[in-house]
């Protein structure tokens, strides 16, 4: 999440609360890149004044959300408790891990499911074989979803107007050497992945990691997607690796389609 998201500040109403939408960007400010800061880091990424980020940093210390030394801080495992309603609430994750689990069985590599939020994704379910990022990847890990396989499924399947606004919004820039950098190249493979059906990253998020993502359907809606996370070298060791990449998006489409058909009939 970029620095600008953060302290973006919603049209003002009689409705608005700016001390929660505050303490929310506190809670916001935290991430893989970030997770431990100083006070003046949290200012920073925030917008707020030093002495504002402070109040609402002890306050959060105080209700068990946040930890301190004293000198830094960090989240602590509560703030799960926020988005547990939601997740509860949510039937695709119930109805994608089972699916998930006998993919991962199957090609014997870590799957996953997310949505798109904001300008990220958000993982809603993972099946776990062995760790290959530098980043441990949990239910509630968000990566910018230009950059991802299960990202730029979603970005395909956005109305012109949606993918208008979050190309708007979205700071768009390589991650890795390999990695696309300006709008017209995502644009470019955006058509690909939307004319094919599925998506494969290669090395773009983080080098040495490779992904194949294909879409989730809720009835005529995109809503979700899952994918395959494979390790580069493994890859290129397959005695035919485009044939084993059309392999892997053969049983990640596959996939997405039997999950797609019990969101259909649970509607």
């Amino acid at each position: 999440m970029t620095d600008a998201a953060l302290t973006e500040t919603p049209q003002a109403s009689d409705q608005y609360v700016q001390s929660l939408a505050r303490g929310l960007a506190v809670i916001r400010a935290f991430g893989a890149e970030h997770p431990l800061m100083t006070l003046t880091e949290v200012a920073a990424r925030t917008g707020l004044t030093r002495a504002t980020a402070r109040r609402f940093l002890h306050t959060l210390v105080e209700l068990g959300y946040v930890r301190t030394d004293g000198k830094t801080f960090a989240l602590t495992a509560k703030v799960l408790q926020l988005g547990y309603a939601y997740l509860s609430g949510l039937s695709l994750p119930q109805l994608a891990q089972p699916h998930l689990e006998e993919l991962s069985l199957k090609l014997g590599e870590s799957t996953s499911a997310a949505v798109l939020d904001g300008t990220d994704i958000a993982y809603i379910a993972r099946v776990t074989t062995r760790r290959i990022m530098t980043i441990g990847i949990t239910v509630g890990t968000r990566f910018p979803a230009y950059a991802t396989s299960m990202g730029r499924v979603l970005l395909a399947n956005l109305p012109p107007d949606a993918l208008a606004a979050y190309l708007e919004a979205a700071e768009i820039k390589p991650l890795t050497p390999r990695a696309l950098g300006t709008v017209p190249e995502l644009l470019a493979v955006l058509d690909t992945v939307r004319a094919q059906g599925w998506c494969v990253l290669d090395q773009e998020l983080e080098l040495g990691l490779m992904s194949v993502a294909a879409p989730v359907f809720d009835g005529p809606k995109v809503v979700a997607a899952v994918n395959v996370s494979l390790q580069a070298q493994s890859v290129a060791a397959q005695p035919d690796p485009d044939a084993y990449l059309a392999s892997v998006a053969k049983e990640t489409v596959a996939t997405a389609k039997l999950i797609s058909a019990d969101l259909t009939a649970r509607g």
